[in-house]
């Protein structure tokens, strides 16, 4: 699993902002600290939650300079769609290939559902030159992160 003090894993992948575009992380570290915040699926309940309180609490992030942005295995027109529907206001990153989920070592299955290779729910700081300065992943995926340990870990991370 990426841990805090390594460099984060770069990847490529489809940005669901209201358009559908390309996203890349080394090309938005100037955006930097960037928060990535791995959720299993659009349009579920902990997940709504999640997105709707980053949402909600996006001026801790802007007011330090942090950018959010939501990663998930649904495609980029269902991420659009669940943009709209809870009005957020932050990007989120199709990963349908599975790539950055597999990169970052959060993938889970929901056995019992018959559902595999999710995302965790899981977040990461990442700084400036690349390197991560906070990582959380839970194995439940009813659990949300401290969002208070995420803006105090983006402030850090943009001294």
């Amino acid at each position: 699993m990426v841990s805090v003090g390594d460099e984060a894993p770069d990847f490529t992948a489809p940005l669901a902002d209201g358009d559908i575009g390309s996203f890349t992380l080394s090309d938005h570290l100037d955006e930097a600290p960037v928060v990535l915040a791995f959720f299993p699926a659009a349009f579920t309940g902990t997940c709504t939650t999640e997105m709707c309180t980053f949402r909600d609490q996006m001026a801790n992030f802007e007011d330090v300079g942090a950018t959010v942005y939501g990663i998930s295995i649904d495609t980029p027109f269902t991420l659009n769609e669940f943009r709209d529907q809870n009005d957020l206001n932050f990007g989120l990153v199709s990963d349908t290939n599975r790539e950055i989920i597999d990169a970052y070592d959060v993938s889970m299955d929901f056995a019992d559902l018959g559902v595999r290779d999710v995302a965790k729910r899981a977040v990461f700081v990442v700084d400036g030159s690349g390197t991560v300065t906070y990582a959380w992943v839970s194995d439940d995926p009813g659990v949300e992160p401290d969002y208070d340990a995420v803006a105090a870990a983006a402030e850090e991370a943009s001294a």
